[in-house]
């Protein structure tokens, strides 16, 4: 009755009431005017009401239950030893992720802009609101982190919040689409668990942790319904608020997603969303208000603010190749990761590979189903969206043939130029979840047994070669005893930079750990995070290089290290003075001999054997 837009009073009843004895009237109690009043209701019954009121709420708990579980399954190799492992196909990102946490709980701990850091980066530092720091959890976590450490609150994000975004997805199309609570469970978990956000759980939280969009979405759907525009636009600005410090680009995602189902809608039903449109564009309105206020400095210092950026750089054609729509993904029960890693950028942005009979399904779905302008309207959605995936141009598999792609259309628009196109494919995860919820309701209500059973096999051959394995782990690289001993105390002062060799770069960050092991009680020469480049301040991965950077970076995957001249000499010096070096630090590592011997010879100095690595004291009047 609810989704006919009626109001509903709910009451506990029970399933089987005992008839009293013998009819009476109620007991009544004389108060102080002389009227009665009924006597209050027996413990007993209390407790009866409460019992039937858990019952029909109890669904819903088993459902979240399932979802926790699936979600410990997908990560329960990260929990088994978090200090030992990490995740094997996470490739810098959970280091990455880790030091957010870190530097958000040092920097509100001690009273610091949580906007800006120099502890990597030295001496520009990070913008952080420019990064994908997650202060929507990453600051509410702050006594979970000072209990337990960074990568516990790195593995309760990612665990906590799969199962929460399954959960609002149930919740939305329980509410608004399907009678059946196991079909809209079943559609909630495969729009969180679909293959691309089990690619990104290695390492990308803010694309996985989405518990607020089915909020905003059903929100936005409730302005539609013009019943109260004033109380859910300021809603749904209060939760865009919060979305933009979970994630900010699955918001324009989704806000994308939106934008093409109400364009959809408007073909399909043209009287119906030209009514919504009025009370829709208010509560925008309201919403905007709501929102602007509340974000409009963090997004002022993103945009504007020191080490702020204007684009970011993914390469010529970062969209998905047509072959990874019908593919598996490396972590798909039926996925391969050979094939998944030559049609994917990497084991993170594996963004389409949802394998061709979960296409067919959703396909057959639209079909079946297309009398219903919902329907249509949805495959009309998860059609341009897969289109625009693709990219700006479009290989033709198995051919030197190349087509312009839809992409190309918004490639120069402003934010849109700094997302992966790719990613774009990820909103066929919620339009494949309500179709699957759809398909199921009307499946478990046919009445005659055979129809049921096909119905039930097509959609396990649909969902069983994609479904989740747990995420890979592998041995996390120790941390020098230089460092976990509080050695590099006695080479690095207050404001210097400890310069690791190699220096951390998105190739390999693991000096990243070290600081956060370390309690940032160091800054970092280098560094993997989002910055500018050049005058044009084009975003760029790591920290701007330098010659002596790229040359430690060469030498330790096999060059051969050049003559040392002068003017190495002198440019190293100039770097080191740079990033305002105190001592630079090489840990004993393959071609470990040939870095120290160049650097010996760069510095003019014997390094001291300190634990586990060589030191080079490099402060002011020391080069």
């Amino acid at each position: 009755m609810r989704r006919q837009g009626w109001y509903v009073a709910e009451v506990p009843v029970s399933r089987t009431p005992k008839p009293a004895a013998r009819p009476r009237p109620p007991a009544a109690t004389p108060t102080a005017e002389g009227r009665a009043t009924p006597t209050p209701a027996a413990p007993g019954d209390r407790r009866r009401a409460l019992t039937e009121l858990f019952r029909l709420n109890s669904g819903g708990l088993a459902v979240a239950a399932v979802f926790l579980a699936l979600s410990a399954y997908l990560f329960h190799g990260l929990w088994a030893d978090l200090d030992g492992r990490y995740l094997a196909d996470a490739l810098q990102d959970q280091n990455q992720w880790e030091w957010f946490v870190g530097v958000a709980t040092d920097n509100i701990t001690h009273l610091r802009n949580p906007l800006f850091t120099t502890a990597q980066g030295m001496p520009d530092g990070v913008n952080l609101m420019a990064n994908a720091t997650m202060l929507g959890l990453t600051v509410p976590l702050i006594p979970v982190t000072l209990l337990f450490g960074e990568t516990v609150t790195f593995a309760l994000v990612l665990t906590l919040g799969m199962a929460a975004s399954a959960w609002t997805w149930y919740w939305l199309i329980r509410r608004r689409l399907v009678q059946s609570r196991w079909a809209a469970a079943a559609g909630g978990a495969l729009a969180a668990f679909a293959p691309p956000m089990v690619s990104h759980a290695n390492g990308h939280p803010n694309f996985v942790v989405l518990f607020m969009l089915p909020l905003i979405i059903d929100r936005a759907l409730r302005l539609c319904e013009g019943r109260n525009i004033v109380r859910d636009g300021v809603l749904l600005g209060l939760f865009a608020t919060y979305q933009i410090f979970l994630g900010e680009e699955p918001l324009l995602i989704a806000a994308l997603g939106m934008l093409l189902f109400s364009l959809a809608y408007l073909v399909v039903d043209r009287r119906r969303a030209l009514a919504a449109a009025r009370p829709l564009g208010l509560g925008l309105v309201i919403a905007a208000g709501v929102c602007a206020p509340l974000v409009i400095f963090p997004l002022y210092w993103q945009f504007f603010g020191p080490q702020s950026y204007h684009s970011v750089l993914h390469g010529d054609n970062a969209g998905n190749s047509p072959r990874a729509l019908v593919e598996y993904a490396a972590r798909s029960l039926f996925g391969d990761a050979e094939t998944a890693g030559r049609l994917s950028l990497n084991t993170t942005e594996q963004n389409a590979f949802y394998g061709w009979p979960l296409l067919a399904l959703g396909v057959a779905v639209c079909v079946w189903m297309w009398r219903s302008k919902p329907v249509r309207a949805l495959a009309l959605t998860g059609f341009a969206a897969l289109a625009l995936s693709l990219g700006p141009w479009v290989p033709v598999p198995r051919t030197d043939v190349v087509l312009p792609g839809p992409w190309r259309l918004m490639v120069k628009l402003p934010l849109f130029e700094s997302v992966i196109e790719g990613r774009v494919a990820m909103v066929c995860a919620p339009v494949l979840g309500v179709l699957l919820a759809l398909a199921l309701d009307r499946i478990v209500r046919m009445r005659h047994r055979e129809p049921r059973t096909l119905g039930l096999l097509a959609v396990a051959a649909a969902l069983i070669p994609v479904l989740p394995l747990p995420l890979a782990v592998r041995e996390r690289a120790p941390v020098p005893a230089f460092v976990t001993s509080g050695a590099w105390k006695g080479y690095v002062k207050d404001g210097e930079a400890l310069v690791p060799v190699p220096l951390p770069d998105p190739g390999q960050a693991d000096a990243l750990h070290w600081q956060v092991e370390a309690d940032f009680g160091f800054r970092l020469a280098g560094g993997y995070f989002n910055g500018p480049w050049g005058p044009d301040r084009i975003g760029i991965y790591g920290a701007t290089p330098r010659h002596l950077s790229n040359l430690l970076r060469d030498v330790r995957y096999g060059q051969q290290p050049p003559e040392i001249t002068p003017q190495w000499r002198d440019q190293a010096r100039r770097d080191l003075e740079f990033w305002k070096a105190g001592a630079v630090v090489l840990p004993f590592q393959d071609r470990g001999v040939e870095l120290r011997d160049m650097l010996t010879e760069l510095l003019g100095q014997q390094p001291h054997t300190v634990e586990d690595v060589w030191v080079w004291r490099v402060g002011p009047g020391r080069v």
